[in-house]
């Protein structure tokens, strides 16, 4: 469902994401660890077409990054490093506005918008504004944005970053459940915990480049290490 292959970018002469390569399948969740400034939220951009790759090609969806742009936006949900929500607007507003976006029939959408915030928790202030909300009940007002026309990639940035634990584990339950549907699931995270209780696979990220790229078993054994902090510091290191 996602395909890189040597992915670039470059700012000038400062290069955010040197050749990167890895693919993504159906019903997978692909984990993108590494520390703040690796380069993960920018390969993020890339595949969302929010920027284009100096270098490098992709497909998500089966769609090219440049020659079919629109289409992979189409075939995406997105949750940005920051939600980007509206505060004068509810949560069924949010869902309503960007299902309309994408072309969902009013019945459908409807339907969809109910039944993403009950599994939430959020059906009963689905008419309540989320400037009243504290920051984990927007980061779910957000995830569900990027769900809301049942796209069959998502891409998820940091998704749990700042949560406390009850919030945290809603969100880990909800992508969870949606990697069982079969989606394509991506998550930058510097959360080794987070990395390694989600990720069928990881990629460990520094500096723009992939140090490594397996399951945690796979990782463990080539590094003989047992825990992910001990393997991402000597793939760092080495």
């Amino acid at each position: 469902m996602i395909r890189c292959e040597e992915l670039t970018k470059k700012f000038g002469e400062f290069v955010a994401v040197d050749k990167v390569s890895f693919e993504v399948g159906k019903g997978e969740i692909f984990g993108m660890l590494g520390p703040n400034g690796a380069g993960k939220t920018t390969t993020l951009r890339l595949l969302s077409t929010v920027l284009r790759p100096t270098a490098g090609t992709a497909t998500v969806a089966g769609y090219d990054l440049l020659k079919d742009s629109r289409m992979v936006r189409a075939s995406i949900g997105v949750l940005p490093e920051d939600t980007g929500l509206y505060d004068r607007l509810t949560p069924k507003e949010h869902l309503q506005y960007y299902g309309r976006l994408h072309g969902m029939p009013n019945d459908l959408l409807s339907k969809r918008s109910h039944e993403l915030l009950a599994t939430m928790g959020l059906d009963e202030r689905a008419d309540t504004k989320v400037g009243a909300f504290s920051k984990g009940m927007k980061q779910k007002v957000a995830l569900l944005r990027a769900f809301i026309h049942d796209p069959p990639v998502l891409l998820l940035d940091e998704p749990t970053a700042g949560l406390d634990v009850m919030s945290a584990r809603s969100i880990h339950e909800s992508v969870e459940r949606f990697r069982a549907k079969g989606k394509a699931i991506m998550i930058s995270t510097h959360n080794m915990t987070e990395a390694q209780k989600l990720s069928n696979r990881v990629a460990i990220i520094d500096h723009g480049r992939i140090a490594a790229i397996g399951t945690v078993e796979e990782l463990q054994s080539r590094t003989h290490q047992t825990d992910l902090e001990s393997i991402f510091v000597q793939l760092v290191r080495d």
